[in-house]
């Protein structure tokens, strides 16, 4: 199959007014596609309704809303700055702002620390044990990037990064990590490995070329094999984690739910098509979004 030529307009040597220059920032944290801050949303609502007994005070999850997007966003940037001499590489990624010309790497620097610094000044609204924790999740956030250079998993790195919302949760409303709070981690970081694989498979043959290292070179031919695994492992762990709760039977609702679209996503990817695994990876929305329905109706109804 020939493969899609991109051409580029170069960045504009006269000045950019403001209106433009903050297109080009959301462009590159972005804001288009927010798929990234829901999957990194839903495990942070799954926590917060978990460790609240289903009534999380509406300002807490506010303030994790609000850091789980500028977290992202920020992480976008530095990945876009950490992959510069990649992008130009891969079809998918040609067009994204630094290989176009529209932001320059500095500029890239810039965004990270500014939404870094307004995501620290949330934690005015938390407790100290969680503002600590927040250093952890900077680290993760800053370190990802470059690791698929050194690993074939630089997935569960973006699992860690992505899950320490989990128990920053729990920090925050019972100033303690329960073990279900670690189960939940857990799941949370083995849910990227499995969507992350899945956005992998789409880059493999251009990765490949390029010497960038993936799980989805790692797993090769047994890719879908071993995500299928992953994925009974998951909903094993969501399983433990509804009984250790004590939830009724709207939890396992959505948890069925949830792996029937693990089963869809097996389909998808059969092939191996790069636009089915892509598809594979958004479907994991609904995934996320059935566990956290299931279980906050259950709240509401048996609470």
């Amino acid at each position: 199959m020939a493969r899609r030529k991109f051409e580029f307009i170069p960045q504009d040597s006269g000045p950019v007014d403001w209106c433009e220059r903050l297109r080009r920032y959301a462009l590159l944290v972005r804001l288009h596609r927010p798929i990234g801050i829901l999957l990194l949303l839903w495990p942070t609502l799954w926590a917060l309704w978990i460790a609240g007994n289903g009534q999380p005070p509406w300002g807490i999850v506010l303030v994790f809303i609000l850091g789980v997007a500028l977290m992202r966003s920020a992480g976008c940037a530095i990945n876009d700055y950490a992959d510069r001499a990649f992008d130009g590489h891969v079809a998918r990624t040609q067009t994204r702002p630094i290989t176009a010309g529209l932001v320059r790497p500095g500029e890239a620097l810039a965004v990270f620390a500014t939404l870094t610094l307004s995501a620290a000044g949330l934690l005015v609204f938390l407790n100290w044990p969680t503002r600590f924790m927040s250093l952890v999740a900077l680290l993760l956030a800053a370190i990802y990037p470059f690791m698929k250079r050194y690993t074939h998993l630089p997935q569960v790195m973006l699992g860690a990064a992505f899950g320490w919302a989990v128990p920053m949760a729990f920090m925050a409303l019972t100033e303690s990590i329960p073990s279900v709070a670690w189960l939940l981690f857990v799941s949370a970081l083995i849910w990227a490995l499995i969507y992350d694989t899945q956005y992998a498979m789409v880059d493999r043959e251009d990765d490949l070329r390029i010497g960038v290292k993936s799980s989805a070179i790692l797993f090769g031919r047994y890719d879908n094999l071993i995500i299928g695994v992953l994925q009974l492992i998951m909903i094993g762990l969501l399983l433990q984690i509804g009984v250790m709760v004590g939830f009724g039977w709207f939890y396992y609702l959505g948890l069925s739910g949830g792996a029937a679209l693990f089963v869809y996503q097996q389909w998808l990817t059969r092939e191996r098509e790069p636009k089915a695994c892509f598809d594979a990876f958004l479907n994991n929305n609904l995934f996320g979004m059935a566990i956290f329905v299931g279980l906050m109706l259950d709240y509401a109804v048996f609470v």
